[in-house]
């Protein structure tokens, strides 16, 4: 329930007529229905002020609120994340990992008090906060936050594609979260060597890194009942910008010390995995990154990326039945 305005305004988005009339809308056209909270850092919150407005200043009471609406409706699988993105700068500035004015060690400490806070409130309404496994924190990092407040109230939405901005194998990441994943991000990338490092950017399921042959079993067999949401590539049209290409330093000193979780087998197995698909760019299967971003994308576009990775993540779910080795 990510919200749309500030003060007044946002309260009447909390109206639960309203809101009750979306949820029996959802059931009717066979829907379900997922909803979300926000930043849970501290230091990200004045950066998305909203929920603080849904409080009329007390951002603690403007997550109550939000997660009584929620939980009103039968929603208690709800989305947070953990920092902002700064598409504005690039390289590693685009990440609150890397922010300058307060470490990321400090942040992770403010994280985790401030979810220590919000505890109470998802006990008493029987709701998991779960943290989406978003570009700027490992999946080392969510586990342990998870394990610190309780799984019986903080839990994982796992981003397929998210983590190879921390250089993690989706493999070995799907091994790490998948016994607290509540909710996920289905989505692929473009990885491959380019100026700077390796070069990132959003494919269709099926024409990326991520091998969902194997990731998607590996979350099946920890949660069968936990559903696989699309997480599309936006329109050029809806929010007109300029095609996305996120760079990562893989071979900065600084960048990989940022790293301090990441194994020398799982840097190997990524580097691996971004040789094979750059061979698979080599042989013509797959566009190369200035190939893809110059072709249209609009509505019509927007809509075969959702239908064909919908398409290859149904055709996954009907022929797997245990996870492949990696």
């Amino acid at each position: 329930m990510r919200c749309a305005a500030g003060g007044r305004r946002r309260r009447a988005a909390l109206d639960l007529v309203e809101l009750r009339n979306i949820r029996a809308r959802a059931d009717e056209m066979g829907m379900y229905l997922e909803t979300g909270l926000g930043k849970v850092n501290p230091f990200a919150i004045p950066e998305a002020p909203k929920p603080r407005a849904v409080g009329d200043g007390n951002t603690l009471l403007g997550f109550r609120r939000m997660m009584e609406a929620c939980a009103a409706i039968g929603c208690h699988e709800l989305w947070g994340s953990t920092a902002m993105v700064k598409p504005m700068f690039a390289g590693r500035l685009t990440w609150d990992r890397f922010r300058t004015d307060v470490p990321w060690e400090e942040q992770l400490v403010a994280i985790e008090r401030f979810l220590g806070r919000l505890a109470p409130f998802a006990r008493d309404l029987g709701i998991h906060v779960n943290l989406e496994t978003h570009e700027e924190i490992t999946s080392f990092e969510l586990v342990r936050l998870v394990e610190a407040v309780g799984s019986d109230v903080i839990g994982i939405v796992y981003d397929t594609a998210n983590a190879l901005h921390r250089l993690e194998h989706p493999v070995w990441t799907a091994r790490r979260v998948a016994p607290y994943v509540r909710q996920t991000h289905i989505k692929d990338a473009h990885v491959a060597h380019g100026k700077g490092g390796l070069h990132y950017q959003l494919r269709p399921c099926g024409t990326g890194v991520v091998d969902f042959h194997q990731v998607l079993p590996i979350t099946a067999e920890a949660n069968p009942e936990v559903n696989l949401t699309l997480e599309n590539h936006e329109s050029y049209e809806d929010r007109p910008r300029s095609p996305e290409k996120w760079l990562l330093e893989v071979y900065d000193e600084d960048f990989l010390q940022a790293h301090p979780d990441l194994g020398v087998a799982e840097l190997a197995a990524y580097l691996k995995m971004v040789r094979d698909y750059e061979d698979r760019i080599a042989s013509g299967e797959v566009p190369d990154l200035d190939t893809y971003a110059e072709q249209p994308f609009r509505y019509t576009e927007t809509v075969r990326y959702i239908t064909d990775s919908a398409a290859h993540v149904r055709e996954v779910r009907e022929t797997a039945t245990s996870p492949r080795a990696s």
